[in-house]
């Protein structure tokens, strides 16, 4: 879990994963595994709910914010998963993401830049 928390939280690669952890191929298999079968999305589910709760409200949110932001990517990124934002002039991607009123994640969604805000939007909202 360390490992996992240590490259989530400093955005390095799994390959730049220091030797003091486990070794990089186990590590990986373990947070696809756990990614793959739900049990991350069960633990932010469930912390979500704890923070919600000690603020005095419902464990599950009633409300939600939604925006989005594009962002450039790098030329490395597939062009067919970018796209060119006209009116922020950004070639990438844009994220759509859907926030309680608390400012906890409830849902992400990635498309090309070139998607329009109401498009893109649909998908976390489902």
């Amino acid at each position: 879990m360390d490992a996992i928390f240590y490259v989530v939280r400093t955005g390095c690669s799994w390959r730049q994963l220091p030797k003091d952890f486990a070794p990089r191929p186990t590590v990986h298999w373990y947070f696809t595994w756990w990614h793959d079968d739900g049990t991350v999305e069960r633990i932010h589910e469930a912390l979500r709910g704890k923070v919600r709760e000690a603020d005095g409200r419902d464990g599950e949110p009633s409300a939600g914010l939604i925006d989005s932001q594009s962002v450039r990517t790098a030329d490395t990124v597939p062009a067919a998963t970018r796209g060119f934002d006209a009116g922020k002039k950004v070639k990438g991607r844009k994220r759509s993401i859907v926030t309680d009123t608390l400012g906890l994640l409830l849902a992400v969604h990635v498309v090309a830049a070139s998607i329009q805000d109401r498009d893109g939007a649909k998908r976390p909202l489902l």
